[in-house]
C-alpha cells in the first residue's frame, strides 16, 4: 500500500503521471474515480484552500469527505507510546487510525510542527503515526512538508511555460519577511520539487541561519545528481534575481532559533527589504512570480507584484484542487 507523505517517496514517473492526470481533471471537472469511496480529512490546524479543495475534489470524483478537528469536534489524540493517558488526550492514534481505516478509503492529515523543538518536530510524528497504524492510504495535507502544494506549483509552472520539461530554468526560492516565524514546510517542498524537475535552483536567504534543514538540502542535492540542474545558496538579492525565470517566495523561521524565537526576531526584522517588488522582478528574465498563499501584501510581496500579469499564485492555488484529485484517484486504485 502506497501513501502520499512526500513527493520524494514517489518516482519521477509517478509524479509525472499525477501531473498529467491533474491537467486532465482541470479540463474535465467531474469523474467517478472515488464513486462509493470516502476520505477522512483530519485537521490539527486551520485551513481554507486545503479543506475546500479536498472536500470539493472528493465530491467532483463521486466521493465523500468527512472533516475532523481533534480537540474540537473529535476527541484529542495521544501519539506517544507508553504514555499514561491521564491528561487531556482521550484516545491513542493506534485506535484512531485503525478505526478510521475501517470507515474510509483514504485519510488526509494536516498537522503543523509545535515550534518548540525542531529535533522532535522534524520526525513528523503525527503524520508518521497515521501512516504506521492506518490500513488505508494516508495523504500529507501539510506537516513539515507540503507535497500537494509542490504538485500544484509544478503544474502552474508547466502551464505557464507550455511544457512539462522545466530543465534549464533558473528558479529562485527566496525567503521573505514575516512578522512572526513560520513553518519551513513550503520552503522544504519548493526546494524538493524544483530540484526534482531539474531546474537550476538558487536558495536565497538572509544569512546561513536561514538555510533549510539538512534533510531537505540533502534531498535537493540528490535530485540534482539524478535529474540535472544545480543548487546554489545565496545571500545576495540582486545576483540571485538576475536572469531568473521563476521567483517563488516564502517566509520561514531560522532553525537555530527554533523554539527560542525572541532572539531571532530582531535578526529577522533587519531583512524586510527581502520583499518581492518591481525592482527585483525587473532583474529577472521576464520571470514569473508565485507564492503558496496566504500572503501578506506589502510585507512578503508588493501589490504591484501580486497584481502583475506574471503572478501565477492564484493559478497555483486553483491547481491544488486538480492535483489533489489526481493523488486521491491514484491512491484509491490500489
Amino acid at each position: 500500500m502506497k501513501h502520499f507523505l512526500n513527493t520524494q517517496d514517489w518516482s519521477r514517473a509517478e509524479l509525472d503521471a499525477v501531473l498529467v492526470e491533474a491537467a486532465r481533471f482541470k479540463r474535465e471537472k467531474l469523474g467517478d474515480q472515488l464513486k462509493g469511496k470516502s476520505i477522512a480529512l483530519v485537521f490539527f490546524n486551520p485551513s481554507m484552500r486545503t479543506r475546500t479543495s479536498f472536500e470539493l475534489g472528493a465530491f467532483h470524483l463521486g466521493g465523500h469527505a468527512v472533516v475532523l478537528a481533534p480537540g474540537k469536534d473529535a476527541w484529542p489524540i495521544e501519539f506517544e507510546l507508553g504514555t499514561v493517558m491521564d491528561g487531556d488526550t482521550e484516545e491513542h492514534i493506534a485506535e484512531v487510525a485503525k478505526v478510521l481505516s475501517r470507515y474510509v478509503d483514504l485519510i488526509g492529515v494536516r498537522a503543523f510542527p509545535k515550534f518548540v523543538d525542531w529535533a522532535n518536530d522534524r520526525q513528523d510524528k503525527v503524520l508518521a503515526a497515521f501512516a504506521k497504524y492506518s490500513t488505508v492510504p494516508v495523504i500529507n495535507m501539510e506537516t513539515i512538508t507540503h507535497p500537494c502544494q509542490e504538485l500544484a506549483h509544478a503544474l502552474a509552472l508547466q502551464e505557464h511555460f507550455g511544457t512539462s520539461d522545466l530543465r534549464g530554468k533558473k528558479y529562485v526560492l527566496t525567503w521573505a519577511y514575516h512578522p512572526k516565524a513560520l513553518n519551513t514546510a513550503v520552503a522544504n517542498s519548493a526546494l524538493t520539487i524544483a530540484t526534482r524537475m531539474g531546474m537550476d535552483v538558487t536558495l536565497l536567504c538572509p544569512t546561513p541561519d536561514y538555510i533549510l534543514d539538512e534533510r531537505y538540502m540533502g534531498w535537493a542535492e540528490q535530485n540534482v545528481a539524478e535529474n540535472g540542474g544545480s543548487l546554489t545558496v545565496s545571500h545576495d538579492i540582486d545576483s540571485a534575481y538576475a536572469g531568473a525565470d521563476i521567483v517563488y517566495a516564502k517566509s520561514w523561521g531560522a532553525l537555530p532559533f527554533f523554539g527560542n524565537w525572541e532572539p531571532e526576531k530582531p535578526i529577522r526584522d533587519q531583512f524586510k527589504h527581502f520583499i518581492v517588488d518591481e525592482r527585483k522582478m525587473a532583474l529577472t528574465n521576464n520571470g514569473v512570480f508565485s507564492h503558496c498563499l496566504p500572503l501578506r501584501r506589502n510585507v512578503k510581496a508588493t501589490d504591484a507584484v501580486m497584481d502583475a500579469p506574471y503572478c501565477i499564485a492564484v493559478n497555483e492555488a486553483e491547481n491544488r484542487l486538480h492535483v489533489q484529485k489526481a493523488v486521491m484517484a491514484a491512491l484509491a486504485k490500489q
